[in-house]
């Protein structure tokens, strides 16, 4: 066993007993056992699970963006402050300078990609196991927690006519519900993390982060990472597309969830929230939060005005003279 199987082993033991704890769940409750759909549904409640323990972990991240978007006006004086200067002290006294801000504010870079680095050893164990199938399968041994015979029933199994363990360029291209499901699967992927980090860029950052270096490079990976992931889609069995398709449509939904509830200040999600809370009659968020939003308060004061503006003025009753 080589350094990276023995990092992997305990990874491949938990993903392949989460698999197995829902599928013995599942045909308990009438399912059947060597069934494609039952396969399937327990790759997406392993998924639920692993997002599920990630949660803590989002909020982290999403406090670490939040940081970064409204930290991004003091970078760009520093960078201005250090501009042209390319000596090994005005570099290292602004290294220096940046690490404080971001201790200073709670946050750093590299925390916006701590869900996917967690995420990793586990999409890894699962291509392992998966991959693996047809071998064990053969040979009469195991993978991780699931017993022989549970691999024969996955390695038998399949959706719509493509078995879950079959990959695209390993001997798919034969099968024409791989070659299709595996297409559908990878477009349906790498759109739904194309439009998750396209719909933070366009509603949930303020002009200030948008016109940041930081976001031009975020930009490009916008359009980097779904090509990388896509090309990549054709060497993952149909079990790890499910997997990665489904986790990243929760991650979709959550986005969607954050940016509409809780939108970083200063964003045109925040001002739309404004506006929904003043057309409700409610109080803006900076007064129940403390935090000065002036762009949102002023979409809320003017959706107050236009609203006051709509409503019909009723006529005041006379209260008649006695007689």
């Amino acid at each position: 066993m080589d350094f990276f199987e023995t990092i992997m082993f305990p990874f491949k033991w938990l993903v392949s007993i989460i698999m197995v704890g829902f599928h013995e769940g599942l045909t308990f409750i009438g399912l059947p056992e060597a069934s494609g759909w039952t396969w399937t549904l327990s790759i997406i409640g392993l998924v639920l699970v692993i997002r599920a323990a990630l949660i803590p972990v989002f909020v982290k991240q999403i406090k670490a963006q939040r940081g970064m978007q409204l930290l991004q006006p003091d970078l760009k004086k520093l960078q201005d402050k250090y501009k042209g200067k390319t000596d090994q002290l005005s570099r290292q006294a602004m290294a220096q300078e940046q690490m404080a801000m971001y201790k200073k504010h709670g946050t750093n870079p590299f925390s916006a990609c701590l869900p996917m680095l967690i995420q990793m050893p586990f999409f890894f164990a699962l291509f392992q196991v998966l991959s693996g199938i047809s071998t064990n399968a053969r040979e009469g041994e195991g993978v991780g927690a699931m017993n022989h015979q549970q691999v024969v029933q996955f390695d038998e199994s399949s959706i719509f006519g493509a078995p879950l363990s079959a990959a695209l360029l390993h001997g798919g291209v034969t099968n024409p519900a791989v070659v299709i499901l595996s297409i559908v699967m990878i477009l349906a992927m790498t759109a739904s993390q194309f439009i998750t980090q396209k719909q933070i860029m366009a509603k949930n950052m303020s002009e200030e982060a948008m016109a940041s270096p930081f976001m031009r490079q975020q930009k490009m990976m916008l359009y980097i990472l779904p090509v990388v992931f896509g090309v990549g889609g054709i060497n993952f069995p149909i079990g790890v597309l499910i997997y990665w398709t489904t986790t990243n449509l929760w991650t979709m939904a959550q986005q969607f969830f954050v940016i509409r509830r809780m939108p970083t200040p200063g964003s045109p999600a925040a001002k739309a929230l404004a506006e929904r809370r003043a057309a409700k009659g409610l109080p803006p968020l900076s007064v129940l939060t403390g935090k000065k939003d002036d762009e949102a308060d002023a979409a809320a004061a003017a959706a107050l005005a236009a609203q006051a503006k709509g409503q019909r003025v009723q006529p005041q009753r006379k209260n008649r003279k006695k007689k």
